[in-house]
């Protein structure tokens, strides 16, 4: 385990990474130093192949409250107003939600409290999502005079489009059951029982072959972004690549044999 403060970092026997986010006085906001923090921890999972599945989780009642307020007012007193600070910020923040999406590792949100603005991004972001009876989702900007663009751009990537604007409009929260039903989280639990079965979640992704996670995970954002016949065209030669790697020629014989699969991850 490492412990940087304000980001926890526990790699398992299964390959499974928690990072928790530990900036529980300031609702585990995405302050610069948060920022840095997650990117740099998101590239090294996704260069550490001891690592096979990450997951995201938080400690106190917030999940993340999204960008730190106190932080951003703090920098209107520069000479610009603040411009050139806000403007790394939301480049930084950005960039650390695209780690996430091309990252090779599955990540996997752990949600048991509140999420809102760029903390809801953060778990629209995550490739799977697993929530808490009581945690709560938002994209609350309207209310304070700021629209939730780049949460927006998650957001409309996982929930329809009527689903993503009424919580960009309204700013309303969203209680956890209504976000599986929006395609936000994938199921609901009660509280007690959430870490066991997120950590269950990632064990039995870990156990895959990682090359084909990864394969799978690079293939399936790049083809969302495509027309339907474009998107068939690149899928069908990532699986012609796929049917050629060693982890196929295994787990294919392996079926075939009625065995467990001995992976490579090649």
């Amino acid at each position: 385990m490492t412990d940087d403060a304000i980001l926890l970092q526990n790699l398992d026997d299964q390959g499974i990474l928690r990072l928790t986010l530990n900036d529980a006085r300031r609702r585990n906001a995405l302050s610069e130093a948060m920022l840095n923090r997650l990117s740099a921890a998101v590239t090294d999972a996704g260069r550490n192949p001891s690592v096979r599945v990450v997951v995201l989780a938080a400690e106190g009642p917030a999940f993340c409250a999204g960008h730190d307020l106190k932080e951003l007012t703090a920098a209107r007193a520069a000479l610009d107003g603040g411009r050139a600070f806000f403007a790394r910020i939301m480049a930084l923040c950005s960039s650390v939600m695209q780690s996430i999406v091309t990252c090779p590792k599955p990540l996997i949100a752990e949600v048991a409290g509140v999420a809102t603005a760029a903390g809801c991004q953060l778990v629209a972001s995550c490739d799977l999502a697993l929530a808490a009876e009581g945690a709560s989702f938002s994209t609350p900007g309207v209310h304070i005079g700021l629209f939730c663009s780049t949460p927006m751009v998650a957001l409309s990537r996982n929930l329809s489009n009527k689903h993503a604007m009424e919580m960009l409009l309204t700013g309303d929260l969203i209680p956890a059951p209504r976000a599986a039903e929006m395609g936000l989280v994938n199921r609901v639990l009660p509280a007690e029982a959430l870490t066991a079965e997120v950590m269950a979640l990632a064990g039995r992704i870990a156990a895959k072959s990682s090359r084909t996670l990864a394969v799978g995970k690079r293939a399936f954002y790049e083809q969302r972004e495509m027309p339907l016949a474009q998107a068939y065209a690149h899928a069908s030669a990532v699986m012609v690549e796929n049917m050629l790697a060693p982890d196929a020629r295994e787990g294919i014989g392996a079926f075939i044999e009625k065995r467990a699969p001995r992976w490579q991850d090649t």
